[in-house]
């Protein structure tokens, strides 16, 4: 079994490092926060003091961060993953990144002899916890081929997009579409609420019909329950909405809706409630209907 780097031992990154670990791979990990850190370690993973020194020790590194200038950083910064990366080595970058960043950081692992694969994921912190995250896979086949026991251990759906980048597209087509079928089931649920009827009844019923989504399922009862605990965060998920907009504007394409959705999640941020989970959507939408 190779061994591993992991960074990033966040939300989502520190249960998935422990599916690694207590699947019987060794790793060594790195992370800001020294209590995450001190926490994997407890399960059985060695620390390193910074990235570069996880590279030197590992076959694989893993990351799993929270932006791209985090990526940006840990990979071209001092003491950095670059510093330490060897011929033969491969780069998993798990993060949900710009396209063109993952690119960026394609090209400069090629110039060092190591592959890298874009691998960002779907599921949230209990998709991690359950090891049943979908996982969108940009890169060479080879390097796919290599890195898929250990995607198996993390997730379940797991595709093979294309090249370096299209994982990371994927993504992106996954928060836009989260995102504004978020928006439709707050709006729903608020007109539900203000031309008074039982909301529950009516979330049931279209669970019933073509409206039916996991997002209804799910998110619905968050909003029904007022449980707006973050699976995951209004911020990061307006931050992947950026991230739809650039690589829009990059392409010279329009996208209306998801700048409306990305607009409601600045006024969520605003009122102070972007670390609430992103169905408090349903929040805006009940203030704006003077809920």
């Amino acid at each position: 079994m190779e061994k591993i780097g992991f960074i990033g031992l966040g939300t989502m990154g520190k249960p998935m490092a422990i599916n690694l670990l207590n699947a019987g791979y060794k790793l060594i990990v790195n992370d800001i926060n020294n209590s995450s850190v001190d926490e994997v370690s407890k399960a059985g993973a060695e620390k390193a003091a910074n990235a570069k020194e996880v590279a030197e020790n590992v076959d694989i590194v893993i990351t799993m961060l929270p932006d791209s200038p985090d990526v940006e950083s840990v990979v071209f910064g001092a003491n950095g993953l670059l510093e330490g990366m060897q011929n033969g080595m491969l780069f998993i970058d798990m993060s949900t990144i710009a396209p063109a960043t993952s690119q960026k950081v394609y090209e400069a692992m090629k110039e060092k002899s190591a592959e890298a694969l874009d691998a960002p994921v779907s599921g949230g912190e209990v998709g991690a916890q359950q090891a049943a995250l979908s996982i969108m896979v940009g890169g060479t086949d080879q390097a796919f081929q290599r890195a898929l026991p250990l995607f198996q251990i993390m997730g379940k759906n797991i595709v093979h997009i294309g090249a370096a980048g299209a994982g990371q597209v994927t993504k992106v087509c996954n928060q836009i579409v989260v995102g504004q079928t978020i928006q439709a089931v707050a709006e729903a649920l608020t007109l539900a609420k203000k031309s008074g009827v039982d909301v529950a009844k009516v979330r049931d019923a279209l669970l019933g019909g073509f409206a039916q989504s996991r997002i209804l399922d799910l998110h619905g009862k968050r909003i029904l329950d007022r449980n707006f605990e973050p699976g995951f965060r209004v911020e990061l998920h307006r931050k992947d909405l950026n991230i739809a907009l650039q690589t829009a504007r990059e392409l010279e394409l329009s996208l209306p809706v998801t700048s409306i959705v990305a607009e409601n999640m600045n006024a969520l941020i605003a009122m102070g409630d972007g670390k609430k989970d992103h169905s408090a959507l349903a929040l805006l939408s009940e203030k704006l209907a003077n809920i």
